[in-house]
């Protein structure tokens, strides 16, 4: 939906300000308040006008040494571009997969940059999952509106320095999105200054030409640290990288590991190094530095770069040698000096940024406190919204408020308000408007169905953006000694936890009612009815109206309708139906539409919370599949024996199997006696430190004649190496094209005839990947039964092992039923359903 005018302030006259620059960073947090030595740092920052911009891939691919080294040490403007938001990895600390990913590795490669110090940037491609080489991923990613992307990130950035993570001239020696990264990077340093080059992007920024372009090399790229230690690096940039930085008490590599430790979706957790340290550089284009210890070496990075310059560069030099660090305060007379200066240099680009972080600096250095505070944390649109804005100047610094409201501006005023007296809180209690046209709150990238490999952006100004576009907005203009100056925050709602204390959470636009599924699949095996649960969610007060079901014609449903009321916000009812299948083998979706007050409403939404990143809401449709499936299966009672985080119990339910979580605790013998099958979820053996205590009962378990499934491990820091009675040994083979022919080694084999006749047509329209992390060398007691290889490689034998032992079965399988299962892949389900049943 269109953003009309969605704020009204009422009460009292409405008036605000334009801000100059977007800043992306301002999410809902509690408010930043630096110390003494922080400030320092960022008041020679402001002293700095030079930039780089990193790029790669993934969230994770990041050098964050090099990042911490070049935003604290260097203190230039340091960026990182991950290609994609992560969507294609595996979760570790949770179920979300896909774009839910996306949304949480976001969060975590936004909170990595809050502690090294970069800037966070997104191209529109979609992490599709494991690519062998850069044909393959730019079959998937539009490579045009890739470059496309890059270009517009480098043009509105503009850094003097480019580099690559990954090496553009070794295709298929690492993930293909890598090595695209760099190719692609590599093609737009040339194109990124040529006005004819995506000329539509230049009514919002200008052509703009980096001077450098360099390989962040590594051991990793010779094969091993001797190797590397022994290679010649004349022609390489040599940045030491060890700083201890006295006034913070970290070195940059301690710092470098708190960022990289944000990543806990995929087990990044690292820790800091001390003492020297190396990073190298090769130049791939531009002019080679003279000191190859300083790769901005040549490049004016003082305030003499921008016309009318040099008197800023003054002003800022004086603050910095004479900073008091007992009264910061005694800067802000001139750092306003040098603000008003700023506002008028021609240089649009380090106007905005440097307008922005010299604010930030007046704010910290009179230790401004400025927050807007919602009553609520969701709102719907067409509501009031009750806000209470919190200003105190704790300084000795004369301020007045000439002007406070929502943003964007509907009218304004210029007489003063208010004195901001030291210490003397000004608070004031406003009501906001909220339009019905507002948009809701979700990432943006998620607003319209993309491809495999793209998602749909379709505003420019949009392209690059990390985070979710979040637009109620409190703007203050402030006179600060004679210097009128604005500010702006997020309103942002808060409570106290008896735990955790003062709690920030974002401010979320939230339709009127949402609902969602109880299952994301629903298996019909025969022609019998099943019931289908819908919650239904409000998101105000006081709803009533009713709920139906959308079904193709050849599908039933009962009741057509039902009604509903729902007294109070965040109250969450059930809506139950009874739906029969089509006689006819297929899968189909099922949407629920939810009608109050005449208007429609068919959106899911999720919430996302985790202690490491804010709380996030995603709005998806509200669907679900239904598969008409030709399946048998046996009455196995499953105890589920989860890892890293899936969704495969709650499709074995939907199967009919009877499933127990049972904790690793709950793993003895007697337990046990009361299961017919024991199943791993993915990465057990990498992340449940207790299974390598448990291994003997579980091999008992299968000698007494019954059945393990293992799913797949990774081969990092298992926590035993006998994950199996036989010797197993996991490789990082993969099979990475979906739609790979798989042979069958030993087609007579029950796992593939009982209960259900498997075939080709069982492993068609997988999604993502076959399987991953396939054992390539394993005991004679195995019996392969699947064999499979992506275009152009030798075949792969392991994705299905099968070892009698004692009177059981011990299965191990590298097959993605962690991605297929929930995504309704049919021949899933049915090879799932024997593997289960091998034992009978």
């Amino acid at each position: 939906m269109s953003i009309g005018k969605p704020f009204i302030m009422k009460h009292y006259i409405l008036f605000f300000f334009l801000l100059l620059l977007l800043n992306i960073k301002g999410l809902a947090q509690q408010p930043v308040k630096p110390n003494a030595v922080e400030l320092y740092n960022q008041i020679q920052k402001l002293n700095f006008l030079g930039s780089v911009l990193y790029i790669a891939a993934h969230p994770d691919d990041e050098n964050t040494r090099l990042i911490s080294y070049l935003s604290n040490d260097v203190k230039a403007q340091t960026g990182y571009l991950s290609l994609t938001r992560g969507d294609g990895g595996q979760n570790l600390i949770g179920p979300e997969l896909r774009d839910l990913l996306g949304v949480i590795r976001t969060q975590e490669l936004i909170e990595a940059r809050k502690i090294d110090g970069g800037e966070q940037f997104f191209s529109r491609a979609n992490d599709f999952g494991f690519s062998k080489n850069p044909d393959e991923t730019l079959q998937v990613w539009d490579k045009d509106e890739i470059v496309s992307d890059v270009i517009w990130v480098i043009r509105k950035f503009q850094p003097d320095i480019i580099i690559n993570r990954f090496d553009h001239r070794s295709p298929g020696t690492t993930h293909g999105h890598h090595t695209s990264s760099a190719m692609l990077s590599y093609e737009a340093f040339d194109k990124v200054n040529d006005a004819g080059i995506f000329p539509n992007q230049l009514k919002y920024t200008n052509t703009w030409q980096p001077k450098r372009l360099f390989f962040n090399t590594s051991w990793w790229f010779y094969g091993s640290k001797e190797k590397f230690d022994a290679a010649d690096k004349s022609n390489l940039c040599k940045l030491q990288i060890g700083t201890y930085y006295q006034s913070l008490g970290k070195s940059n590599q301690e710092i470098a590991a708190l960022s990289r430790s944000r990543h806990q979706s995929q087990g990044f957790g690292s820790t800091g190094t001390r003492g020297e340290d190396n990073e190298y550089l090769e130049l791939l284009k531009g002019d080679t530095p003279k000191d190859k210890t300083n790769i901005f070496d040549g490049i004016d990075t003082t305030w003499n770069r921008v016309k009318g310059g040099k008197a800023i560069g003054d002003i800022l030099k004086n603050v910095e040698n004479n900073f008091d660090f007992k009264n910061p305060s005694a800067s802000i007379p001139e750092l306003v000096k040098a603000y008003d200066l700023i506002q008028n240099i021609e240089d649009k680009h380090w106007k905005y940024i440097k307008s922005d972080e010299i604010k930030k600096i007046i704010s910290s250095c009179a230790g401004l406190y400025f927050e807007a505070v919602s009553d609520v944390q969701e709102i719907t649109p067409n509501s009031t919204l009750k806000v209470k804005v919190e200003i105190v100047n704790r300084s000795s610094i004369q301020m007045k408020i000439n002007g406070m409201g929502a943003i964007p501006l509907l009218e304004s005023i210029t007489e003063a308000i208010a004195d901001l007296k030291e210490n003397i809180p000004y608070t004031k209690n406003i009501e906001l408007q909220i339009a019905k046209e507002v948009n809701y709150t979700n990432p943006y990238w998620l607003n319209e169905k993309g491809t495999l490999g793209m998602y749909a952006v379709n505003n420019q100004e949009n392209i690059g953006l990390p985070d979710v576009i979040r637009q109620i907005k409190v703007g203050v203009r402030l006179n600060i000694n004679g210097v009128e100056i604005p500010f702006e925050r997020n309103v942002v709602y808060k409570y106290n936890d008896d735990v955790k204390g003062e709690v920030y959470q974002p401010l979320d636009i939230v339709p009127a009612v949402t609902s969602s599924f109880a299952e994301k699949v629903y298996i019909f095996n025969n022609d019998r009815d099943k019931s289908v649960t819908v919650k239904i969610k409000s998101g105000k007060d006081a709803i009533n109206g009713t709920i139906k079901l959308e079904l193709p014609k050849k599908w039933q449903v009962s009741p057509t309708e039902i009604p509903f009321a729902i007294d109070k916000k965040g109250q969450e009812i059930e809506a139950v139906f009874s739906i029969s299948p089509s006689k006819e083998v297929g899968e189909i979706s099922i949407k629920s539409i939810v009608t109050i007050d005449g208007l429609a409403y068919d959106l899911n939404k999720i919430d996302i919370n985790y202690l490491h990143i804010y709380k996030q809401m995603v709005l998806k449709p509200a669907e679900a599949k239904a598969i008409r499936l030709e399946i048998k299966t046996k009455n196995e009672k499953i105890a589920y024996i989860m890892g890293a985080g899936d969704e495969v119990p709650k499709s074995l339910i939907q199967m009919g199997y009877e499933v127990d979580i049972l904790k690793p605790d709950e793993i003895t013998t007697e337990k046990l006696e009361n299961y017919d099958v024991v199943m791993t979820g993915i990465r057990a053996y990498n992340v449940v430190n207790a299974l390598a205590f448990k291994q003997n009962i579980l091999f008992d378990f299968v000698k007494n004649g019954k059945t393990m499934i293992v799913q797949y491990n990774t081969t990092d820091d298992l926590v035993t190496k006998d994950i199996a009675p036989f010797p197993l040994k996991i490789s990082r083979d993969r099979v990475t094209e979906e739609n790979a022919e798989v042979r069958f080694l030993n087609p007579k084999h029950p796992v593939l005839n009982y209960p259900n006749k498997i075939t080709a047509e069982d492993f068609k329209n997988w999604s993502q990947e076959q399987g991953l992390y396939y054992p390539n060398e394993w005991d004679v007691a195995f019996i392969p039964i699947l064999s499979s290889n992506d275009n152009g490689e030798k075949p792969k034998n392991g994705a299905l092992l099968i070892a009698k032992y004692g009177k059981g079965n011990y299965i191990y399988t590298g097959l993605s039923f962690f991605r297929e299962l929930p995504e309704g892949v049919s021949g899933a389900f049915r090879l799932l359903a024997n593997i289960i049943a091998i034992g009978k």
